[in-house]
């Protein structure tokens, strides 16, 4: 009797199910970062994929083809016997990863050698005009090679989506798993729809100092804004991420970023980036403070002075600010104590959507603890000046983040 079970589908939509009835080719070759190749495979399950291994011979020397079995749920193909396996997977999969991509694969693509089981199907893949993702992975020297850098254009030419590695010291490396596989879902479920756009995120919270060393904040972590910021630059857009003081590990470093501490500076930088270029959108997803104190201590207040008062005065709203030199498309988001009224969200959403001169507001409950600040999910209310509503109920920020730029560009007519 065949069992239908298999460990792969305990964690099947575990993160989310965003990629829930896509089926993805996961093309696996013989560099050293391989190992992470079974981890990238876990993560398209996560999300809900079917996914599909093929490894060349040198990969499947340095990792067990049958890992890749166990992690997917799937047969591996690491030679083809005669069997047309390459043809099924390009013709019924949406898309096709390789990570790692070597210099050599590369190079064969490139040339259309069709000698492995990868370099096989991702020619085929490239044949139908379907989505094909390179994360390449190498010495520093190998992948800064004119040899290796003309393929990679030629590749570009042919439609293939290039993931740039990160490069540390002589080596140019797999970006972190988590951002291959959303890129790669990404590209799968929306692809360069947004290319040609031209947009400004704000991001995290900012601090108003009272001394050197002690300072008034909010609890916002960035999260929000870093997810707009991504979704748009895998959506191919040219995006500028403004943003306070948040934790580096969320920075993407493959955005242009200003990082900035006050709620002055975060101004000051938007509305230079607003002179300076030409942008289509701004989207206001950071939490600059509202108050900064009137007078600051150039040193540290002695904590034994005792009774300490203190004036807080209003800091500028970068919202209105913008509107003196931006006449385009802006979205603002307001973080309100409603205690779950729905209908309560909507009048104050509504009128700061008018107030401040928003095109779109996304507003959201912060005094819920299982969304909002810090936390990874959000549930949120988007309203437009126009009279155009919709609700996202509890869900990932990234993916609020993915509807986010869906109205923007139905807004936009792009």
């Amino acid at each position: 009797m065949r069992l239908a079970y298999h460990p792969s589908n305990e964690v099947r939509g575990t993160y989310s199910t965003s990629l829930e009835g896509k089926k993805i080719v996961l093309g696996v070759t013989g560099g050293i970062a391989v190992y992470k190749s079974v981890d990238i495979a876990r993560e398209f399950v996560r999300r809900g994929a079917d996914v599909h291994v093929v490894m060349t011979p040198e990969a499947s020397k340095l990792t067990s083809p049958e890992l890749f079995k166990w992690a997917t749920g799937n047969e591996v193909y690491v030679e083809f016997q005669g069997e047309v396996g390459h043809v099924a997977l390009s013709r019924t999969c949406d898309a096709m990863v390789i990570a790692p991509a070597t210099a050599n694969t590369i190079a064969k693509l490139a040339s259309g050698i069709a000698d492995t089981s990868v370099t096989l199907t991702a020619l085929n893949f490239i044949g139908l005009r379907k989505h094909l993702l390179l994360v390449p992975s190498m010495h520093l020297a190998m992948y800064q090679s004119p040899q290796v850098g003309e393929a990679l254009r030629r590749l570009k030419t042919y439609g293939v989506k290039i993931l740039e590695p990160k490069v540390e010291g002589v080596r140019a490396k797999l970006p972190n798993v988590d951002t291959i596989v959303f890129s790669g879902e990404v590209l799968i479920l929306r692809g360069p729809d947004l290319k040609g756009f031209r947009v400004l995120v704000t991001a995290g919270p900012t601090r108003e100092f009272l001394d050197p060393v002690r300072f008034i904040t909010n609890a916002s972590s960035g999260r929000m804004g870093i997810a707009v910021a991504r979704e748009a630059f895998f959506r191919d857009a040219d995006v500028t991420l403004v943003h306070g003081p948040i934790e580096d590990s969320l920075i993407p470093s493959y955005v242009r970023t200003v990082r900035v501490t006050t709620t002055d500076e975060m101004l000051n930088a938007v509305i230079k980036e607003l002179k300076s270029s030409d942008y289509d959108a701004v989207i206001l997803a950071g939490a600059p403070s509202d108050f900064k104190f009137k007078e600051v201590s150039k040193e540290k207040v002695d904590s034994n002075i005792g009774l300490l008062n203190l004036t807080l005065e209003p800091t500028p709203k970068i919202s209105q600010e913008i509107r003196k030199v931006f006449n385009g498309l802006v979205v603002g988001f307001a973080a309100e104590t409603v205690g779950g009224d729905l209908n309560e969200l909507r009048v104050r959403a509504k009128r700061k959507l008018v107030e401040r001169r928003f095109n779109l507001i996304v507003a959201n409950d912060v005094m819920r603890e299982d969304i909002g600040f810090a936390s990874e999910y959000d549930e949120v209310l988007i309203l437009g000046i126009d009279g155009f509503e919709r609700y996202v109920g509890k869900t990932r920020k990234e993916l609020i983040a993915r509807e986010i730029l869906d109205i923007v560009k139905k807004f936009l007519g792009l």
